[in-house]
């Protein structure tokens, strides 16, 4: 079977709701990062022969195929065409994942596989919400209730369930949100974000700025002012300080095989050694990426300390932190430029986003393999494993 290639990985810095990214539709947000992978490749547009893009809240400026208006909105050719992807957090993780079993079946050779998510112009749950409102039903039927009785299932209540699961303390959640935020700053103020960076052009009330620093970063973070949020819940650990932003954003990487290769005229940035998904319990829903990560490492012939470096999405501290505590990995290996708590998580573009980092964190280390993994809705999780060309 032929392999799977990274030649290119572009994502705009991350907006705050209501901030600098507030005035972007997402197609065309989505769009600038297609333009961003023709610009770094000085790729024949004509050559691209799909776009699979994840985003998570596909209603409203993100309904009717984001994908294809993403398309529509960059230069790429009406002939190119595009589909959207829905596995909620790892939404453009797993159009990575598709992008790379087209092009190792021979049955593509080039594909772009993307992500997209305004979390400011189309809320987090928009597409239930106004579904029910209007009398158009719930997502999970009576089969489910029967099957997970007098459960509510809840990415906060499974965040919870997992500290208290994995004995992790709030302080130790405080902690980690802290070092999330100094890594961030670190990689901003050294410039290691500069080259991953897509930068896009925003409208200000002093005139036009150029938008390419993530917004979420605090500068004048300390352990005190998280330490001091609010609980999420009344006798919880976890607070919005050790929690995942909310966060506008876009993401793209191409994924091509040897003949790819050949047709662009260009190097690989890193092969796609390892790609799974895992279904896991969906009422502590985040759990799964702990016996996802073994599962591959098992199916790669891999242990995890032959990883160099991972990307584990902070969705909420007792995530990555329990996934450490379970893998027994090495903590400086982790999210070693911070991660969502920081920078944001805009869902559907996390997975690419995230992949972004990581191959540019890899060339900046002159390191060889990498992981990456999440938590995804309903009890999933996407791994990829790659290697550093």
């Amino acid at each position: 079977m032929a392999e799977a290639y990274i030649v290119a990985a572009a994502r705009t810095a991350g907006g705050r709701r209501n901030g600098r990214l507030k005035d972007w539709h997402p197609a065309a947000l989505a769009g600038e990062t297609l333009n961003a992978i023709l610009d770094r490749t000085q790729a024949d547009p004509e050559l691209i022969e799909d776009v699979i893009m994840g985003c998570v809240d596909q209603a409203g400026e993100q309904a009717s195929n984001i994908a294809r208006c993403g398309v529509l909105s960059s230069r790429l050719p009406e002939s190119v065409p595009g589909t959207s992807v829905d596995r909620q957090c790892g939404s453009s993780q797993q159009a990575l994942h598709f992008a790379a079993q087209a092009v190792m079946s021979g049955t593509m050779n080039c594909v772009i596989a993307a992500g997209v998510e305004s979390m400011t112009r189309v809320p987090m749950g928009l597409p239930i919400s106004l579904a029910m409102k209007a009398g158009f039903g719930f997502p999970y039927g009576p089969r489910m209730a029967e099957r997970y009785p007098d459960v509510q299932f809840s990415q906060f209540a499974g965040a919870e369930m997992m500290a208290q699961k994995y004995d992790i303390s709030k302080e130790d959640m405080d902690r980690f949100a802290l070092k999330s935020h100094q890594r961030a700053i670190k990689a901003t103020q050294s410039g290691l974000f500069d080259n991953e960076i897509t930068p896009i052009e925003i409208s200000t009330e002093d005139g036009t700025e150029v938008h390419s620093v993530d917004e979420g970063i605090r500068f004048d973070a300390s352990y005190e002012g998280i330490a001091g949020v609010k609980l999420l819940a009344e006798g919880g650990r976890i607070s919005a300080a050790s929690s995942s932003q909310i966060c506008d954003g876009a993401s793209a990487t191409l994924v091509v095989n040897a003949e790819g290769l050949k047709d662009l005229g260009v190097e690989p940035l890193a092969r796609i050694h390892h790609i799974s998904v895992l279904g896991g319990d969906p009422v502590i829903m985040l759990e799964t990426p702990l016996p996802a990560t073994q599962r591959a490492l098992d199916k790669a012939g891999m242990q995890i300390d032959d990883i160099d470096l991972y990307e584990v999405n902070e969705a909420f501290a007792s995530v990555p932190l329990a996934w450490l505590k379970t893998l027994n990995a090495d903590p400086e290996k982790l999210n070693v430029h911070g991660g969502a708590i920081a920078l944001g998580h805009p869902l559907g573009a996390s997975g690419t986003k995230l992949m972004t980092t990581l191959i540019h964190a890899l060339q900046q280390r002159d390191a060889r393999w990498g992981l990456q993994t999440m938590c995804e809705g309903g009890g999933l999780a996407n791994v990829t494993i790659i290697e550093r060309c």
